[in-house]
């Protein structure tokens, strides 16, 4: 049985998700996008992340992924995970 696609901007989806994403690319977002037509055939770029039960493609440009990591407190002045985030984020979702 194949997963539902959600297609859907990062400023929308839940926290729990979007701590998930951040476990998951715990270096940034922008080196991990991939390109794709939309229904109106128009390419986007977007974040694949997949969960237990959804198939995920995050709509962002590389400048917006940029963007999210500089201004997230998760992460540092280079664009990583603080130590501490990703210790409560891996203890929370194991």
């Amino acid at each position: 049985m194949s997963k539902p696609r959600v297609v859907k901007d990062y400023g929308k989806l839940e926290t729990e998700i979007k701590e998930q994403i951040k476990l998951h690319f715990q270096n940034g977002f922008d080196k991990h996008l991939i390109t794709f037509k939309n229904l109106k055939k128009k390419f986007v770029s977007a974040l694949p992340f997949e969960t237990e039960d959804r198939v995920f493609l995050i709509r962002m440009s590389q400048e917006l992924a940029r963007k999210i990591i500089k201004e997230d407190e998760d992460y540092d002045e280079l664009g990583h995970m603080k130590p501490e985030v990703r210790a409560a984020y891996t203890e929370k979702y194991k």
